[in-house]
């Protein structure tokens, strides 16, 4: 599958392609916050975009707050909703952040919410056929993201990783379920100083995502590219300063900094943000909530030496995709 980039804070109602269409082994991430004041939200996985005829739906993931605290899922096909299944444990809370991962497998979608397995749905539509995702309803979206299949050897190392003390318990859950052990985590459960090997290093196209929120009494807090002791990039908002100051450390001394923003500050305390860092062949390309924020040129000599992430100060962590 072709790499597709994160769709960032989108306005709702909202429907975008799924470049190649879905296939075994991918999987789409969705992160954002439930609004205080939600009767109800949905994931649709559809066969086309358009409004008039509407579209067959492959699955329909429907959170109501309305309906008894439930969450209903189904398809729809040739004009008509088909079998309705439904489940009365509500993994969402409104005014709370949240992070949905739908696992496409050969014979059904799986989703974890917030880290959880919540339930899977048997194909009835071949996938094959879907290629937009559409999400309405009573939210704010922070991203939409796709990880495509993970070779089996990157998984491996992810699994084995999970012993290492700087991951925290529990940032790999419930590997007995039906879910592969590697790429499903705890949102809203990462611990802060948050460490992470990036394997194989950087390179061009290489991303790294990082949501989570900002606490109203925020100070600072930072992301750490790193290769071994010394520091690549550094990523440090500054909320008292109204900053995002950017720098390199080598063999323990500071470089020149730099702070221009042109649009001024784009993180708020209180609110929720997704960082998105674009590795290019001369400079770090940097997004926030989906707007081009700045370029910062490479200063360390290999990229493929940066093996270390690291996020530590004031952040309330809900994902990390690298």
């Amino acid at each position: 599958m072709a790499f597709q980039g994160p769709f960032f804070k989108p306005s709702l109602p909202f429907t975008g392609p799924i470049y190649g269409g879905l296939r075994d082994g991918l999987m789409v991430i969705v992160t954002g916050s439930v609004l205080h004041n939600c009767t109800r939200f949905q994931v649709d996985f559809q066969c086309g975009s358009t409004q008039v005829p509407r579209p067959d739906i492959a699955f329909h993931f429907n959170p109501r707050f309305d309906d008894g605290d439930c969450v209903v899922w189904n398809s729809f096909e040739r004009g008509s909703w088909q079998h309705e299944e439904r489940q009365y444990t509500m993994p969402f809370h409104k005014g709370r952040p949240f992070e949905i991962r739908f696992l496409v497998q050969s014979s059904s979608f799986m989703v974890a919410v917030n880290g959880k397995h919540y339930l899977e749905f048997k194909h009835r539509v071949p996938i094959s056929r879907v290629d937009t995702i559409g999400v309405s309803g009573d939210l704010e979206v922070a991203s939409i993201s796709f990880q495509g299949p993970t070779a089996p050897d990157i998984w491996t190392a992810r699994s084995a990783a999970m012993t290492n003390a700087a991951f925290g318990p529990g940032l790999f859950y419930n590997q007995s379920a039906a879910f592969p052990p590697g790429p499903y985590f705890q949102p809203q459960t990462y611990s802060v100083p948050y460490q992470a090997s990036l394997f194989g290093g950087l390179f061009p196209s290489k991303s790294i995502t990082v949501s989570g929120a900002v606490p109203p009494s925020a100070v600072r807090f930072h992301i750490n590219l790193k290769v071994g002791r010394d520091i690549a990039f550094h990523l440090n908002p500054r909320f008292n300063e109204k900053a995002i100051v950017r720098n390199s450390q080598f063999n323990g001394h500071w470089g020149p900094e730099e702070r221009h923003l042109p649009g001024g500050m784009p993180l708020h305390l209180g609110q929720t943000f997704t960082i998105w860092i674009l590795c290019e062949l001369q400079c770090f390309r940097v997004a926030v909530n989906g707007q081009h924020q700045f370029d910062y040129n490479h200063r360390a000599p290999n990229l493929q030496q940066i093996g270390q992430l690291e996020i530590e100060g004031d952040i309330l962590l809900s994902g990390v995709q690298a």
